[in-house]
């Protein structure tokens, strides 16, 4: 005979154990920017991606299980694809795939013992920046509309908190790639202390709205790499340029005026 649990008992503990599954994994955020919307993970793999294509201006991030957000992006392809074959591509939309991604959610977490580890975002890239949609749904189904960026798993609310003193939708790529990049390195350090991400640690893409047709492109190898580089180090290397350009001009000046002397 089964021990009685009441239903908020059973809620409770479902709630938890989701949620602690959730801070287990690495970070993602997901910010608008003047270009498009940007989504930034800490991704050490090049096969699993936390970051994808849904439909021609629709990305999905995700943050928990692989298996378990991976079943749920193929079902939102399926889902799209569909709807845009049967009716038109501009039906597909974000809220709709939301829709149907927190009916799975909220039906898997009531009914089946062990709830969904995943919590996901489904951002739609506008026209302009005021236009762009960003959708946050969690493990039960529930649906919040992030207005700017939406920061998911470990210590997500420090990274929102990052995020939110610096972000602005008016900046361009490379800034808002280093506000989100800055925010998941400040957390994780030794000793409280910020630590320092490379490029093969992170996975990146973006929707650009300059784009017509299919949005989504991955930012990979050097172009990552060119977008990561600050200005403070772009300083550095030409000061260090300029400071040996007098010494080659010395010398050159010393070789002339050896030649004069044997002439």
């Amino acid at each position: 005979m089964q021990f009685y649990a009441s239903p908020e008992q059973l809620m409770r503990d479902r709630s938890e154990f989701a949620r602690k599954g959730i801070a287990r994994g690495r970070s993602v955020v997901v910010l608008s920017y003047a270009g498009g919307v940007l989504f930034v993970a800490e991704n050490t793999s090049n096969a699993l991606h936390k970051v994808s294509e849904i439909y021609d201006r629709i990305g999905f991030a995700a943050v928990g299980k692989y298996n378990e957000f991976e079943a749920l992006r193929q079902g939102g392809v399926r889902y799209a694809d569909l709807r845009g074959y049967s009716y038109d591509r501009r039906d597909v939309t974000a809220r709709g795939l939301v829709n149907a991604f927190a009916q799975q959610l909220g039906a898997i977490f009531g009914e089946q013992s062990k709830p969904f580890e995943v919590e996901v975002c489904v951002a739609q890239v506008g026209a302009e920046a005021g236009a762009d949609e960003l959708y946050r749904l969690t493990y039960d189904g529930s649906v919040s509309d992030e207005p700017g960026f939406v920061a998911m798993g470990g210590q997500s609310e420090a990274i929102a908190t990052q995020v939110r003193e610096k972000h602005d939708a008016g900046l361009d790529l490379r800034a808002t790639l280093k506000i989100a990049v800055d925010a998941l390195a400040s957390i994780g350090g030794e000793n409280g202390n910020p630590r320092t991400i490379s490029a093969a640690q992170l996975e990146v893409a973006v929707l650009d709205r300059t784009r017509p047709g299919r949005a989504f492109r991955r930012l990979i190898g050097a172009a990552l790499e060119g977008l990561l580089v600050t200005e403070t180090t772009s300083a550095d290397a030409e000061s260090e340029a300029s400071s040996e350009e007098p010494e080659s001009a010395e010398g050159t000046e010393s070789s002339e005026s050896s030649e004069s002397s044997d002439s």
